[in-house]
């Protein structure tokens, strides 16, 4: 047993028996009731455990959908196991127990250096071919492997392809029913590896070839061919690409097939014939062989007015002709003549339209049957083996199920009578093993009654009695025979026969169950009723002297290998169909007997090929006609289980105080003291030499369930002493551990801090000196101490930096060392906070301070009420040209209005207020009343403009004497400060303004002048003094 690989024994399975049932029927309780088997096949089925055994048979289950158990890991899982530790599983479309059959058939055969088999059978559709093909891979992974096996292990699983492409057929009951019987025999040398193999195959159904029932295909191999070759191949075959032009292909009406992709599977097909080393010609010869049995089913025949067969036309024996490489007269004769040779002389006796066709049809089934044998031939020698020493082998038969149609023809007959013989063998193995273990055990065999069907095979294949020889006799008979003189001679001779019977010997009530040509043969199946029209015809299988003649000298290399000429120069009658297949069964079951039998049973859940479904009715059919019932009843007849002593104690030991948990003794007293203990009785088992036999299935169930009690018990009391022991364990070793993390921690700590004291004091020594001598040049002493001083003072600085340009208050005051590199930090500090706040402002804010920058140079220091006005911003205009009057607007509009404001002007004479509006542009001043224009001042003789450094806001424009009219203007506003910074930008003067103490003149016409007198109060008033002057009295500012 291999390590690594999960163990679920036998009895490990038991536990889960009433919710997927016995995966060994040889356990069933009720092991003769046909329901109860069943019934245990249905609830594996619904649980997908399509594999179910009985002793050492698999039986499979065809679920008709994928399980995903034939990977490479499952493989791995059952490669060295004994039999039933693992359930049970074989390679087909089942689930997973072939793997268990074939690695222990292998195992088996390189421990005992024998032979071995596996008989598959089934009906037709319950999965033979797969289960064959999925052993064989599991062989080709499993076994050890050089390039040159390789090679051979690669034949091996191409070789399937191939055949299933000359050999297979849609049928009604399998989309790719195998249509030959096959036997391959899989050569393994001393060390286990695959090294050669070897293909026998039997009766191949060549009347499929020319005839097709309806709903059922020809071979593969030509919808293959023409629904997927190369236009040049086509080209060259003279085919077209479409099966509906062909003859032998339409008969069944079903030239396409959902399961089936002809496209690939040609791919496939052609490519797998590369791999066995068929050579490019070989290929050509073949396919020529397959097109040209396609272009002999179009050949027609008519009659001529002799009413001898003719061609219709030749275009299509041209081609045969081309493509077998025989000439077209010599093909045309020998399908419209027969040749006679009477003493020294040959006669060419013209055939009738039906012996054209029969001749036709039998040319073309010759063709595909030998070429079919040729293609396995060639397979054997890719795959033989030419190393001399000593080889076992592994067979695999994969052949016919039991078959009972609606009308069972010569097919059926050859079909079941091998069943027969297989069965016949199948009970003589199945009780010489069961009798050589009991008597290797010594345990007194009781002889088991069952059904021989030897009796069916004698009526079948007994010398010159049985149902074939008869078949040949008439065959050979000369005279007018026919399928209804055979069957008036198995009526002669086998009348009295208790398993053949006839319409004419049946009673009333059976003789509506049968046509007039029928036989009746009671297998150990059942009843099946054959039909005899075309026995004589399948079993003569002739083909014409003449026409064998022709054919050998065919150019095609296939075609001559298949009919050599020492076979048309015999004069020995061929032997028959039925003979052949008699002695090939003789010598399979000889090849069988050799060797160790392992059987798998396949059966169809159902007929629709439905997923999920499983058809009681059907099931209980293939039960009954695969025999299971039968090879149970054998292997119950004794004795249900059997174990070693050792593999039975090992297990079951803990169920007993005295072999638990150790015994010391013999296995085979340890096991007697623990069913002792148990309280058995000795009718329920028996001791044998080196086995434990237990006669029924519910003792067993009874130790089971004992023991599945026991060892939740034994394993609840290990698991608190293991736990117990674990943490008992962990916590010594958690303790010393911390004690050692412990002391550790605390001698890192103490070093920790006497290393962080002795440290303080340096730095606090240090610190001390340094203060005492902080006055001093920097030195070691206080070098730390200073740089102490000024990190502090940095550190003090950033939390405390002014936030704004005006803020020039608030620095923090350096210690001494520190004065110069403070005085630059703070002027680097001024810079940046004036970079930011120019880089914050917007335009029209620059525009602003650009104003104020002349206001301030104009009155900053000079007027008292400057200081009041920083804060306010200037306006663009204070007067809208929506409120200038439009004649107004219309005259000055080309000079472009600047600013303009209200204003009062004082009268000179009089000095009386009026409202005026002041209008600036960028050539004059205008002095606006409402609707005209009552004075303007071009910039050019404005000499001056006069205000008091008082907080008023009067001020007076001087005009130039050579262009006065009227006198200087004495305005007020209430905006000064604003109106002559506007003013002075405009006229471009700023040099004109002048801040005047006291009194201000002015002229009031030319040779005239007047006062304006300035002084502070209480109140601001303006008003006209006793002296004539215009006294301007303003509120003392609060700055003053």
């Amino acid at each position: 047993m291999r390590s690594g690989h999960p163990r679920l024994d036998l009895e490990g399975a038991l536990i889960a028996r009433d919710r997927v049932g016995i995966q060994d029927f040889v356990l069933l309780d009720a092991f003769t009731s046909e329901t109860a088997f069943l019934d245990n096949l249905k609830k594996r089925f619904n649980e997908n455990l399509i594999y179910t055994y009985i002793g050492t048979l698999l039986v499979s289950v065809n679920p008709y959908k994928e399980l995903g158990i034939y990977t490479k890991k499952q493989m791995d899982i059952y490669m060295g196991v004994n039999f039933f530790e693992l359930p049970p599983h074989i390679p087909p479309i089942i689930y997973s127990c072939s793997y268990a059959l074939a690695d222990n058939a292998y195992h088996a055969m390189l421990t005992e250096m024998n032979n071995h088999f596996f008989l598959i059978s089934g009906e037709s559709g319950a999965g033979k071919t797969e289960a064959c093909k999925k052993i064989l891979q599991f062989y080709a992974v499993s076994c050890p492997t050089s390039s040159l096996l390789d090679s051979i292990r690669d034949r091996m699983l191409v070789s399937n392809p191939v055949l299933e492409a000359f050999g297979n057929a849609k049928t009604l009951k399998n989309d790719n029913s195998s249509r030959f019987g096959k036997y391959m025999d899989i050569q393994f040398d001393r060390q286990g590896e695959a090294v050669g193999g070897h293909i026998l195959s039997y009766l191949l159904e060549k009347s499929r070839v020319v005839h097709q029932n309806h709903g059922e295909r020809n071979f593969h191999i030509f919808y293959q061919l023409v629904e997927g070759g190369e236009e040049e191949t086509l080209r060259l075959l003279g085919l077209e690409r479409d099966c509906k032009h062909y003859s032998y292909l339409v008969q069944g009406e079903c030239r396409t097939v959902r399961t089936i992709n002809d496209k690939n599977d040609w791919k496939t097909m052609r490519n797998a014939l590369t791999i066995i080393s068929f050579s490019e010609k070989d290929i050509e010869h073949l396919l020529g062989i397959v097109a040209s049995v396609l272009h002999l089913g179009n050949v027609q025949f008519e009659a001529d007015r002799d009413g001898y067969a003719r061609l219709s036309n030749k275009a299509e024996l041209r081609w045969v002709s081309k493509l077998l490489g025989i000439h077209v007269q010599v093909l045309q004769e020998a399908l419209t003549f027969r040749k006679i040779e009477a003493k020294t002389e040959e006669v060419l006796s013209p055939f009738s339209v039906d012996h054209a066709i029969y001749a036709r049809d039998a040319l073309a089934k010759a063709l595909y049957g030998r070429m079919f044998t040729w293609i396995v031939n060639k397979i054997n020698d890719s795959l033989e083996n030419r190393d001399s020493s000593k080889k076992t082998v592994i067979g695999l038969l994969d052949i016919y199920g039991f078959e009972v149609f609606y009308v069972n023809s010569f097919e059926q007959f050859c079909i079941n009578y091998c069943n027969e013989k297989l069965q016949q063998l199948f009970i003589q193995f199945t009780l010489k093993s069961e009798q050589e273990e009991y008597e290797a055990e010594g345990i007194e065999w009781e002889p088991v009654q069952f059904f021989n069907n030897k009796i069916i095979c004698d009526l079948v294949e007994e010398k010159r009695a049985g149902i074939i020889s008869m078949l040949d006799e008439e065959c050979m008979r000369p005279g007018d025979t026919t399928d209804i003189t055979f069957l008036e001679r198995l009526e002669e001779r086998m009348g009295s026969h208790p398993h053949f019977i006839t319409h004419r010997l049946a009673d009333q009530r059976i003789r509506k169950t049968m046509e007039r040509g029928d036989f009746r043969l009671l297998h150990y199946a059942g009843e099946v009723t054959y039909c005899v029209v075309g026995f004589i015809d399948k079993n003569n299988d002739l083909l014409y002297r003449n026409i064998k003649d022709m054919i050998r000298h065919s150019k095609n290399g296939i075609v001559r290998h298949c009919f050599p000429p020492t076979e048309v120069d015999s004069k020995k009658r061929p032997e028959t169909v039925a003979s052949q297949f008699k002695s090939s069964l003789a010598e399979l079951t000889e090849i069988l007997m050799a060797k160790q039998p392992w059987y798998i049973r396949c059966l169809k859940s159902n007929e629709a090929k439905q997923p999920g479904r499983f058809d009681d009715m059907l099931v209980r059919h293939q039960v009954k006609y695969l025999g299971l019932m039968e090879h149970l009843r054998v292997r119950r007849a004794g004795f249900a289980y059997r174990r070693r002593y050792e593999v039975f104690l090992q297990r079951y030991k803990p169920l007993c105080p005295a072999t638990w948990p150790h015994w010391k003794g013999e296995p085979a007293v340890g096991v007697e003291k623990l069913l002792i203990h148990l309280g058995y009785k000795e009718d329920d088992y028996k001791m044998g030499r080196t086995k434990i036999f237990i006669r029924h299935p519910k003792t067993l169930f009874a130790i089971e369930d004992a023991y599945e009690i026991c060892k939740h018990e034994l394993a609840s009391k290990i698991q608190a002493k293991y736990k117990g022991y674990r943490v008992k364990n962990e916590f010594q070793k958690q303790k010393e551990a911390a004690t050692k993390i412990e002391t550790c921690w605390r001698g890192v700590q103490a070093r920790k801090e006497r290393e962080r004291r002795a440290w303080a004091v340096k730095v606090i020594k240090k610190f001390i000196k340094g203060y005492m001598t902080r006055h001093e040049a920097s030195t070691t002493d206080n070098s730390e101490y200073l740089t102490f001083v000024r990190h502090s003072y940095l550190t003090r600085l950033k939390n405390q930096l002014p936030k704004t340009v005006l803020d020039k208050t608030t620095w923090l005051a350096p210690p001494p060392v520190m004065k110069e590199a403070s005085e630059i930090l703070r002027k680097l500090h001024m810079r940046l906070l004036v970079r930011r706040y120019v880089r914050g402002i917007t335009a029209q804010q620059k525009a602003q301070l650009q104003l104020k920058v002349v206001t301030s140079e104009l009155f900053k220091g000079k007027k008292d009420s400057y200081p009041q006005s920083v804060t306010k911003p200037f306006a663009d205009t204070r007067i809208s040209e929506h409120d200038i009057n439009a004649n107004v607007l219309q005259i000055i509009r080309h000079e472009r209005i600047k600013y303009s404001t209200p204003v009062v002007k004082y009268d000179r004479n009089g000095f009386k207020p009026r409202p005026r509006q002041l209008i600036l542009t960028q050539i004059a001043a205008y002095l606006v009343e409402e609707t005209k224009i009552k004075q303007r001042v071009e910039y050019s003789s404005l000499k001056g403009i006069s205000v008091s450094n008082l907080s008023d806001g009067i001020l007076i424009l001087h005009v130039a004497l050579e262009v006065k009219q009227k006198g200087d203007l004495v305005l007020q506003c209430d905006h000064i400060f604003e109106a002559l910074t506007k003013l002075s930008v405009v006229s471009n003067k700023r040099n004109v303004v002048k801040v005047v103490q006291g009194s201000i003149k002015f002229d009031i016409k030319p040779g005239k002048e007047g006062y304006v007198d300035f002084s502070s109060g209480h109140e601001a008033t303006v008003y006209k003094a006793n002296n004539g002057h215009l006294m301007v009295v303003s509120s003392r500012s609060k700055s003053r």
